[in-house]
């Protein structure tokens, strides 16, 4: 008998919410990866394409992210910051807060625990001259 392995992975789902107009609310579930970061790298570039200089990303249900996850967000932080914009990642799942301090980009890109908390900083962020 033939014993077959399933090598897919979670498939990735992102949904975009608007909690202000220029705040665009990015929430990922699933593995963010080599083979799926080219659609969140297309949901953020289209936020920002539409004004949205403040992307704030739920992390919560990512239960694993390599080198793309990260390099996708370095980009948008770097894409935010052009237009006086901002990044924000919402409570990242352990795994993810791990990689992401070990590779040193939660010392750049800031995290809060919830989405209240990120747009209260984000406010905080929109405020400065």
């Amino acid at each position: 008998m033939e014993e077959i392995v399933s090598t897919e992975q979670a498939p990735l789902s992102i949904d975009v919410t608007l909690p202000r107009e220029d705040v665009a609310l990015v929430t990922v579930k699933g593995f963010l990866d080599v083979d799926t970061g080219t659609e969140l790298h297309h949901h953020l570039a289209n936020q920002m394409h539409h004004g949205r200089r403040h992307l704030l990303l739920d992390l919560s249900a990512v239960p694993f992210m390599d080198s793309s996850g990260i390099n996708i967000i370095l980009k948008a932080y770097k894409e935010t910051r052009r237009v006086e914009g901002s990044v924000r990642l919402i409570d990242p799942a352990p795994a993810v807060q791990r990689i992401l301090d070990l590779t040193g980009v939660s010392l750049t890109v800031p995290s809060a625990k919830s989405l209240d908390e990120a747009l209260a900083e984000t406010g905080d962020a929109t405020d400065r001259p």
